[in-house]
């Protein structure tokens, strides 16, 4: 696809949600409690149609540095607050994101591909987590436990770990960051946050709204420090000694060398990875709820999502059934593939040229390996990077492309005898991220959430496999990374326990009755 550079897109009347939310033409990408970048400049592109939206300055490794120290030194104010007034702060933050909520989700779908309704929905999802995140800030607990000696009481005391770094991923580039974010600012946490560096501008967006609260309040900015950059400023982040916590989303690959890096200096590491997700459709599984679910879980956000479901598997009594009417439904958005931005659009485009190749390469190797491509399959004709959501039949359920993730709108639908194989098949997938089962029986939803159900982080039913809720503790499980993050307990991830004893008798008494000495 040609890119037309001969005007920006941030120029265009039609796109003056993009001054509203304080960029220009040309922005520096590092925060540090004042915008300044000595890198390399890169340019932000629309994958709907392939001009360029802005400009973005990057990070150097020197301006990785200053970020990385302004954070430690304004930690120490920061900790020192009272966890419920560090709740207001992040509160504040919440309601500053619900004022650029339109402008805020036009610009997540411009830059990242997702349609608006997603788009703005992502930013929602980070005030749900701001939401959540104040309250968890009135109920951090600590414990008290019974002492065996006289005199003596033992407390549990959770502390914040201090400076953590956030790397997220193109395809959430707004709530991945307020998972964390909100939740490690709660805890007393500081961070250094590295996005992807194809949605720069979000990144962007968003820290000068969360600096706006910051300095607001008085608060050094750098509690919330920004580094654009390349590989290189992502690898720094995962060697750094004082970052005590690595938030990771992206691949498999990638995520086992950030893990191993993190683990190589003792520091801890929270991975959010690939996702080969799985809906099993039971025989007595209500039809069409699964295909209004499937069409979401399969096709929506054109297969960009870590939960996007990449495997039907269907009893064999209503395979056929079910890819007829999928196939059907596939059929009728398909004249609703386009802008993101427009109201009519259902599916918006790839991310980049890199994702449809990948596309391209899974549909000619799976034609190769004996699948049926049995709707889509092609690249559409027309700027930007579209392509048809795809329904391949015909592979084993082991075969090496099944086994695989491609990021991209393509689901392998997979006939079964009964649950059990349905439940192997979508446990023997390297990842363990979402999966789900539609079904009316009872007994089978208890099989299917009990230890010898999915394997995954998440196991639904009756629902898709995407589309959670902030409440519960978002990851999975295998090569996912076993990372938690919103709610439930995941804000332990960012904070440390000490075992406290305190002694008031006034004498000394060993545990176990251990006498030593007279």
């Amino acid at each position: 696809m040609a890119r037309n550079v001969s005007s920006y897109l941030i120029d265009d009347p039609k796109y003056s949600f993009l001054k509203d939310l304080g960029l220009d033409k040309k922005n520096d990408g590092v925060f540090n409690g004042k915008w300044e970048a000595n890198g390399q400049v890169i340019q932000s592109y629309s994958p709907a149609n392939g001009k360029i939206i802005a400009e973005v300055k990057t990070g150097s490794l020197a301006d990785y540095e200053t970020c990385a120290k302004a954070a430690q030194d304004a930690w120490h104010s920061w900790a020192e607050m009272p966890a419920p007034a560090r709740g207001e702060i992040v509160r504040q933050i919440g309601d500053a994101l619900r004022e650029k909520l339109q402008p805020l989700g036009q610009l997540v779908s411009l830059e990242m591909g997702k349609i608006l309704p997603e788009a703005i929905g992502e930013v929602v999802e980070y005030i749900h987590v701001c939401d959540l995140a104040l309250g968890l800030s009135r109920t951090l607990p600590g414990t008290i436990f019974p002492s065996e000696r006289p005199g003596h009481v033992l407390i549990e005391k959770w502390n914040p770990l201090g400076l953590i770094g956030i790397i997220t991923a193109f395809n959430f580039p707004v709530a991945v960051f307020g998972w964390n974010s909100a939740i490690a600012m709660v805890c007393g946490d500081v961070s250094v946050w590295k996005p992807s560096d194809t949605t720069p501008l979000t990144a962007v967006a968003v820290t000068k709204i969360v600096e706006s609260v910051l300095v607001k309040n008085n608060i050094p900015g750098a509690v919330a420090a920004l580094c654009v950059g390349g590989k290189d400023i992502g690898q720094t982040l995962v060697r750094d000694h004082r970052m005590k916590l690595v938030s990771f989303t992206g691949s498999t690959a990638v995520g086992q060398e950030v893990g191993v890096e993190v683990q190589r200096r003792f520091g801890r590491h929270l991975l959010e990875l690939g996702g080969n997700n799985a809906i099993i459709v039971n025989s007595d599984a209500n039809v069409e709820l699964l295909l209004n679910a499937a069409l979401f879980a399969c096709a929506g956000t054109a297969g960009q999502r870590c939960t996007t479901t990449r495997r039907l598997l269907i009893h064999e009594k209503l395979f056929t059934e079910v890819v007829s009417k999928l196939k059907k439904a596939y059929a009728s958005v398909l004249p609703r593939i386009g802008d993101p931005l427009l109201s009519e659009t259902l599916i918006g485009p790839l991310h980049t040229q890199a994702a449809v190749d990948a596309y391209k390469k899974t549909v000619a190797e799976a034609v190769k390996l004996g699948g049926t491509i049995e709707f889509g399959g092609k690249v559409i004709d027309r700027e930007g990077f579209f392509v048809e959501p795809t329904i391949i039949t015909g592979l084993p359920h082991d075969s090496p492309l099944v086994m695989a993730e491609c990021f991209a709108p393509i689901v392998y639908c997979i006939k079964i005898p009964d649950l059990d194989t349905g439940i192997q098949y979508n446990n023997e997938v390297e990842q363990g991220l979402s999966s789900s089962l539609f079904t009316e029986n009872l007994a089978d939803v208890f099989k299917w959430i009990g230890p010898h159900g999915s394997d995954c982080g998440i196991v639904n039913v009756n629902i898709p496999t995407n589309g959670a809720e902030v409440g519960g503790a978002f990851g999975g499980e295998k090569a996912t990374g076993g990372g938690r993050e919103c709610g439930s307990d995941s804000w332990k991830s960012y904070m440390r326990r000490a075992t406290v004893t305190v002694n008031y008798s006034g004498t000394i008494k060993l545990a176990q009755n251990i006498r030593f000495g007279d």
